[in-house]
C-alpha cells in the first residue's frame, strides 16, 4: 500500500523538526569547565613566567606592561591555534578564550615582575 499524500507531508514535516534539532549546537558543560580549567592553568604559569622575564630583564613602566599584554597575545592565539582556530567546538565563546583570567593574573604577573626586577636589580 503506497502513502497517501498527506502521510508524505506529515512525513517530511517530522523530517524538517529533526532536522532543526540538529542544527542547535550542544555542549558539555563539564568539557567546557574542563578547557576553561586548562585555560586559567596556562595564564598563571605564563604570568608567572612574563613577570619573571620582565623583571630579569629589568624592564619599567610601559615596557613592562607591554611584555605582559604580549604573553596573554601569545597565549590566546597559542590557544586558538590548538584548538585550529575552531574555538567553538571547545569553548562557548572567542571572548572566552582571550579576555577572560587576563585582568586576573595581571596581579600575579605584577607580583613576579617586582618580585624578580628586586632580586637581580636591587639587591
Amino acid at each position: 500500500m503506497a502513502p497517501s499524500s498527506k502521510s508524505k507531508g506529515a512525513a517530511v514535516k517530522e523530517m524538517e523538526k529533526s532536522d532543526d534539532i540538529n542544527d542547535v549546537p550542544s555542549f558539555s558543560v563539564e568539557n567546557i569547565q574542563h578547557n576553561m580549567k586548562i585555560v586559567y592553568y596556562c595564564r598563571t604559569f605564563l604570568s608567572i613566567v612574563a613577570g619573571s622575564i620582565a623583571g630579569v630583564l629589568g624592564l619599567t613602566a610601559l615596557s613592562g606592561f607591554l611584555c605582559y599584554f604580549v604573553i596573554m597575545l601569545l597565549a590566546s592565539l597559542g590557544l586558538a591555534a590548538k584548538t585550529k582556530f575552531d574555538v567553538h567546538s571547545f569553548f562557548d565563546s572567542w571572548h572566552r578564550v582571550v579576555f577572560d583570567g587576563v585582568s586576573q593574573e595581571f596581579m600575579s604577573f605584577v607580583l613576579f615582575w617586582s618580585f624578580a626586577y628586586d632580586i637581580v636589580h636591587i639587591f
